[in-house]
């Protein structure tokens, strides 16, 4: 299954907040892959670092001032897996796609294969994952040099930063929240 999103929507949030609600237990985690060295990379440490900001009571890794990347993403999800053995991971990262689907946020039942776009071969990370569409996957080496709008990425990180809230908060309390259906 795959859920998709496009951030500017009215009520994105609480779309990807009831796309991932059934994702919380007091066994999840969020993973937010990426690096704050590209632009076009760093969707998934600004969505950990609003999280923290957000004071989000679950365990969160990878943020702009610790970011999970290809350099280091064996050891961080060695040490996670140590600290979590039977963690439900939420991957967040950045993707390349259609040039159509820029700025949608897909949610998918499955996980995170960080660096495909770009070539790269690195661990699969998650059960159900998140991913933002921040440029099109017509040349890979271009999610490195090209003009990627940080806005875009900023937009496109609180909007999935504030489903995971929304959800949580739903998650944690059942009958305070009233229901948009």
């Amino acid at each position: 299954m795959e859920k998709r999103i496009h951030h500017t929507s009215p009520l994105a949030y609480y779309n990807i907040s009831q796309a991932i609600l059934d994702s919380f237990s007091e066994n999840t985690i969020i993973v937010c892959i990426g690096t704050d060295k590209c632009i076009g990379d760093c969707l998934g440490p600004l969505v950990g670092t609003l999280l923290k900001e957000s004071l989000f009571p679950l365990p969160v890794y990878g943020s702009i001032n610790n970011p999970i990347h290809a350099l280091n993403i064996d050891k961080q999800l060695n040490n996670i897996t140590k600290e979590h053995p039977n963690a439900y991971i939420l991957g967040i990262d950045a993707c390349l796609g259609q040039e159509s689907s820029i700025g949608e946020i897909h949610i998918r039942n499955f996980a995170i294969r960080p660096g495909k776009g770009v070539g790269k071969s690195l661990p699969d990370v998650g059960s159900k994952s998140i991913v933002g569409i921040i440029d099109s996957n017509e040349n890979a080496d271009l999610f490195y040099t090209r003009s990627i709008r940080l806005s875009l990425v900023l937009n496109m990180a609180r909007v999935i930063s504030k489903g995971i809230l929304h959800a949580y908060y739903e998650y944690s309390n059942p009958d305070k929240t009233p229901s948009l259906k």
